[in-house]
């Protein structure tokens, strides 16, 4: 991971995404119009990883989370999840010494606990020997499913009032928030999805509720440091007002110059 492109300026930087998050699609698609197997779609979707935590660090981003691996895709054929099970633990060997050597920070979202033992080992000990960093953040959503982190959460809030820690009457969000498996990370600011297809498939559903959505017809093995630059370009150009009217947003955002 390079550090040698220039930093965009504080201006410029303002109007950046803090946190990005991604659904990875189109390995398949990109595979089959070659005539290859879908894992080598999927090894091809691995070095875009590669060049897009890169690039999401130029571009002034924060936080990057991808959508590696939901709940749903164990229903694949059982050979293609061996095999994509196989490169993501290929995937953690290889980019341990590049995460230290760029400082970044490995983090993961999801039923990690049900993920094959050698998998396990690797993202923990990934995530701890990079765990002190605190300049750019990588998420990766494996075994995930928004639906499922709901109910795990809803879970662990009735233990927690079960057990006198919590108080029934206390329904408010952010407590409910501490329960989520992203419960000490930010909303992402913007969601891109590739291949062409628009929706959200279950990927962070409440922590998306403010989020800019940004859907691009380019497949995931395709995507480039230039399609990351565009979405990141159509989210600057768009009027966060959360719930607020255009007249409310922008007294607020011309005192902040």
């Amino acid at each position: 991971m390079s550090h040698s492109a220039a930093r965009p300026e504080p201006a410029e930087r303002a109007k950046v995404p803090a946190h990005v998050a991604i659904i990875m699609d189109g390995n398949g698609r990109w595979a089959k119009q070659r005539g290859l197997p879908r894992l080598e779609g999927h090894r091809r979707g691995v070095e875009t990883v590669r060049t897009v935590t890169n690039a999401a660090r130029e571009l002034g981003v924060s936080m990057l989370t991808l959508y590696a691996f939901s709940v749903e895709n164990w229903n694949r054929p059982k050979a293609e999840v061996g095999g994509l099970m196989s490169l993501l633990e290929f995937y953690l060997k290889q980019e341990l010494k590049t995460f230290v050597k760029d400082r970044v920070r490995l983090r993961t979202i999801g039923r990690i606990d049900e993920l094959p033992a050698g998998v396990q080992k690797h993202l923990r000990h990934t995530i701890a020997e990079t765990a002190h960093f605190t300049d750019y953040t990588l998420v990766l959503a494996l075994n995930y499913g928004s639906r499922t982190e709901v109910v795990d959460a809803a879970r662990a809030y009735a233990a927690a009032v079960a057990a006198g820690k919590e108080k029934l009457n206390d329904g408010s969000w952010a407590t409910f928030n501490r329960y989520l498996s992203s419960a000490d990370l930010p909303d992402p600011d913007l969601i891109i999805r590739t291949s062409g297809e628009t929706r959200l498939s279950n990927f962070l559903l409440l922590q998306g509720a403010y989020a800019e959505l940004v859907f691009t017809p380019v497949l995931w093995p395709d995507f480039t440091k230039a399609d990351l630059a565009a979405a990141c370009a159509e989210y600057a150009r768009r009027e966060r007002r959360y719930g607020l009217t255009s007249e409310q947003v922008k007294p607020a955002a011309t005192a902040a110059k």
